[in-house]
């Protein structure tokens, strides 16, 4: 196995806080799917907007969830253990907003609406969502501001094909859906 490992000189401030501007303006341009990640269990019922989110193997089929630490839901993802990752559509932009904060809608009303059924885990999943993966936090690791969680599926859920909700240059797009030749 080869490791590299770059030396950096932790003790300067000013070129760590210029470094990190920079690779949150070129992740900017990182074109990312949206999804809402959801759980419920003895710490709550909570979700949260995510784009760093990618597929690990598919034996077992495990995902990748990058979590701020900060986060309200960050906590109850952790302790419950389970979450749902639902894969959005182009339609479903409001929906990112709520989870990500960025509306009025109190936490507690984010799941009241019909479009939320219980799914085999009893979690949270999206009715019409592209794909809804349930599974098990099977790893965590600690990078910085964030928690990588490990997620074992174990039931997948596919809804209809359509456009695909992506975020780029720190806006939600439509991607629309490839029309066969």
């Amino acid at each position: 196995m080869i490791q590299t490992f770059i030396e950096t000189d932790r003790t300067d401030m000013q070129i760590n806080e210029l470094m990190a501007k920079e690779f949150r303006q070129a992740m900017s341009r990182l074109s990312a799917a949206v999804n809402v990640v959801s759980t419920d269990g003895p710490n709550g019922r909570y979700g949260v907007t995510a784009s760093a989110v990618c597929s690990v193997t598919d034996a077992p089929p495990t995902v990748l969830v990058c979590l701020n630490r900060k986060g309200a839901a960050h906590d109850a993802l952790l302790g419950n253990g389970k979450v749902c990752i639902n894969i959005l559509s182009g339609r479903h932009e409001n929906l990112a907003m709520q989870f990500a904060g960025m509306t009025n809608v109190p936490h507690a009303q984010r799941f009241s609406s019909e479009m939320w059924h219980e799914g085999s885990f009893g979690l949270p999943v999206l009715r019409d969502a592209l794909a809804s993966l349930e599974g098990v936090i099977v790893y965590t690791k600690i990078v910085g501001s964030h928690t990588v969680i490990f997620v074992e599926i174990a039931n997948i859920q596919m809804g209809d094909s359509g456009d695909s909700l992506t975020y780029f240059g720190r806006a939600f797009h439509r991607l629309r859906e490839a029309v066969p030749a």
